[in-house]
């Protein structure tokens, strides 16, 4: 069991954007992710008032790093799925304190 190397970068984008979040965050680096299908709520409606449609229907998107280079896979995420636009997406990271089968 290996301990303390490792985050894990979370990634919620709109539906079809998830493969190219993927592609940047393993040309940054990443071994590689793991993608499941979510539906939100709640922000939508406050969001609507800005004049900002989104779809509830969401991608989300789970990468284990090693501590070392998470920055720079955050980093590509947030560039590619234009996270810093309102409305495209949500990231955020997680220590990861122990993992078992992850391969270096």
């Amino acid at each position: 069991m290996v301990e303390e190397k490792f985050d894990c970068i979370t990634v919620i984008v709109q539906r079809g954007e998830a493969n190219k979040v993927v592609k940047a965050a393993i040309s940054a680096g990443a071994q590689g992710a793991t993608v499941f299908f979510g539906r939100g709520s709640g922000v939508r409606e406050r969001i609507k008032l800005l004049g900002i449609t989104i779809n509830p229907e969401k991608e989300i998107i789970l990468i284990v790093t090693q501590k070392n280079i998470t920055d720079k896979i955050f980093t590509a995420v947030v560039e590619a799925g234009k996270l810093k636009e309102p409305g495209q997406g949500f990231a955020y990271i997680q220590e990861v304190t122990r993992c078992i089968g992850f391969i270096e």
